[in-house]
């Protein structure tokens, strides 16, 4: 196979450990976001915002579930809705049928930003799919999804 160099191993590719190409890659996606955010003016947009916001804009998840999908505490979840609140992406409202609870949406300016994180997938989407063919990257899917799938039973015991 092909010797590649990744992040400073080198080796084959069948030599490199898969772990290795998960935490290589891993910036990919969050680089173009980023690059694409900072571009459109969102350029204090917080550590994890943009999976909230494209969560919320482009598959209709609510804020507590992207929080609680994200595997941090109670209170950095807080915090993060909070400085998305005050820097006008997200907005709170409060509840018409229980008024104990608080709705939280996407303002004008989270939709703008969700379309630059989902612009930014999109492009890194299609650049992978030009380096590699349509199996190659049903498997690839189907690799992740088998690792969720893994990780999900770990967590159950």
């Amino acid at each position: 196979m092909t010797v590649k160099k990744l992040d400073g191993i080198v080796g084959s590719i069948d030599e490199i450990l898969i772990p290795a190409f998960l935490r290589a890659a891993r910036g990919a996606y969050g680089n173009e976001i980023g690059r694409r955010l900072a571009d459109a003016g969102f350029d204090d947009m917080p550590r994890n915002g943009p999976f909230v916001l494209g969560g919320m804009a482009n598959h209709g998840a609510t804020a507590g579930d992207l929080v609680r999908q994200l595997g941090v505490s109670k209170q950095a979840a807080s915090q993060l809705i909070d400085t998305l609140v005050l820097r006008g992406y997200l907005a709170r409202h409060e509840n018409p049928d229980d008024r104990r609870r608080v709705d939280i949406e996407l303002t004008e300016r989270g939709h703008a930003a969700a379309k630059a994180v989902r612009a930014g997938v999109v492009a890194i989407d299609d650049a992978l799919a030009r380096r590699i063919s349509p199996t190659e990257l049903a498997g690839l899917r189907a690799g992740l999804a088998a690792l969720v799938e893994i990780r999900e039973e770990g967590e159950a015991h």
